[in-house]
């Protein structure tokens, strides 16, 4: 038996994958229902890939294949996913530390409940712990400051003068939209790059497909990510261009309410969104000494260095661009699957890659 900690896209990617490989998961959800964190996104959240390349394996994404769904439908798909999976999935199932245990895994549950395993998936993705960079003055704000995982709605902020934090693709929707009905400011390292959504009446996500740069297996190569692009149809451009909102280089310094920008300009801001990522919530694993200093995991494309019956599905870049979205999370669930299966039936597997 093996554990997946993680029902979200992920978790259930990979459950459906160790099915094909003749396992038998048990897949473990913190939450109330398996769909990872996609009910807890602001409201207006679309995907930025059409239907037709936003699916699980073994269930394509219902409806019109070439619409862009929203939030909720997302929800509903993995719901509905989940519930035809042939595993055992638990919901409130929130894992607090996994140790090693006579050549396996011992989970320990935050109600004090323990589960054996002999090979374990860390599921649980990017999107568990909100990112909050060191910003010069940060802790002397006196107005709002909030994460992008907080952020709802724009009522709340009606006539405020607010500053969104970061120019991807979260970052620039939720400025947009605030500025619908607020003062809005893009800050941030670098301007926004954009990319096109749809190029010669194709979307994007088709020729990263055709080209083969959806799945090219370069993640390991890289130290850095790349700078995210912004997938936009026009309308964000436009509204930049507009100055609704419009872009500033970082602010230099934070003073009660006041900001300071790098032109020496200041001015009272009510309110600082971070729309500044995720980080891996892994924490669980720290007792293994599974984590770099960091807390990021010490893996080759999703197959531990340090445990090889550890494995990771669902992180930024694992092997490739997509590795992470709902597109292409199943080919690195797949592999992770066959390297697991081979594990346990030899009882013995490097750390390094799957060659299968």
């Amino acid at each position: 038996m093996w554990r997946s900690s993680g029902g979200g896209q992920s978790g259930l990617a990979t459950a459906f994958a160790s099915r094909e490989q003749g396992l038998t998961p048990v897949v473990l959800e913190a939450s109330a229902q398996p769909a990872g964190s996609w009910p807890n996104y602001y409201d207006s959240l679309t995907l930025f890939s059409p239907a037709r390349y936003s699916s699980l394996p073994g269930m394509p994404f219902p409806g019109d294949p070439d619409r862009y769904p929203h939030r909720d439908e997302v929800v509903a798909y993995l719901l509905r996913y989940a519930g035809h999976l042939d595993a055992d999935t638990r919901t409130q199932a929130r894992v607090r530390e996994v140790r090693a245990d006579s050549g396996g895994f011992a989970l320990t549950f935050e109600d004090g409940g323990r589960l054996a395993a002999r090979a374990v998936v860390a599921a649980s993705g990017v999107f568990g712990r909100p990112h909050h960079p060191h910003l010069p003055g940060m802790e002397s704000f006196t107005g709002t400051v909030l994460h992008a995982a907080a952020y709802c709605r724009p009522g709340p902020f009606a006539g405020q003068r607010v500053v969104v934090v970061g120019t991807g693709n979260s970052a620039v929707q939720i400025a947009a939209e605030l500025a619908e009905r607020s003062r809005v400011t893009l800050a941030g390292r670098r301007p926004v790059r954009f990319a096109r959504q749809r190029i010669m009446g194709r979307d994007l996500h088709w020729w990263l497909g055709r080209s083969a740069i959806d799945a090219l297996p370069i993640g390991r190569f890289l130290r850095t990510p790349p700078t995210q692009l912004v997938i936009d149809d026009g309308r964000y451009r436009t509204a930049v261009a507009a100055a609704a909102p419009d872009y500033r280089p970082m602010f230099t310094k934070v003073d009660g309410t006041k900001v300071t920008w790098a032109d020496g300009s200041t001015e009272e801001i009510d309110t600082i969104l971070l729309a500044t990522g995720y980080r891996p919530d892994l924490e669980y694993l720290a007792p293994l000494g599974a984590l770099d200093r960091t807390g990021h995991p010490c893996h080759r494309e999703g197959m531990s260095l340090t445990h090889p019956g550890l494995a990771y599905v669902g992180l930024e870049w694992q092997r490739s661009l997509s590795s992470n979205s709902l597109r292409g999370v199943g080919r690195d669930a797949a592999r992770v699957a066959r390297y697991l299966a081979r594990y346990l039936a030899e009882g013995q597997a490097s750390p390094g890659p799957s060659p299968y």
